[in-house]
């Protein structure tokens, strides 16, 4: 089972309400969020309908550790901690993001859905195209955690 990181690049003016709908199915409500999914052929389907406006690769473990620790919150918008995970029960970051690999899931206590800031040094291409013609929309396979690092 593979692990997906979805991030959605583009805004909400435009957009189709069945497409705002499979937006907030993938827990991607806005610009620059980022939610982890595997790959079911129905978030395959999902991700191929809304692949006008997000990109998503297989995610790292090291790029999903970086994640959790800097972008990680948790129900009522408390930073996941060392000290939070401790008293979850969860171990530690390392141990958290293995968890996920191998769930597909992120747990209860912590949020679907990260906040993400724009990369750094700007996109490297059109965001209203796909990465075949220039752009940085749609399936980008292992590249993604470049981009997800200047992000977080």
């Amino acid at each position: 089972m593979k692990l997906y990181i979805v991030i959605r690049i583009r805004g909400r003016m435009g957009i189709a309400p069945e497409l705002l709908d499979t937006m907030n199915r993938l827990n991607l409500p806005r610009k620059h969020n980022a939610a982890l999914i595997t790959d079911t052929p129905s978030n395959i389907g999902m991700l191929n309908k809304a692949a006008d406006y997000i990109t998503w690769g297989e995610i790292t473990k090291e790029s999903l550790v970086d994640l959790l620790k800097k972008r990680g919150r948790l129900v009522g918008d408390e930073r996941l901690t060392k000290e939070s995970l401790k008293k979850a029960g969860m171990g530690t970051f390392e141990a958290l993001a293995g968890r996920i690999m191998e769930e597909g899931k992120v747990p209860e206590p912590i949020k679907r859905t990260f906040r993400l800031t724009p990369p750094s040094g700007g996109y490297k291409g059109h965001i209203t195209r796909h990465i075949g013609s220039g752009g940085e929309l749609g399936y980008r396979g292992s590249a993604i955690n470049d981009l997800l690092q200047k992000m977080i």
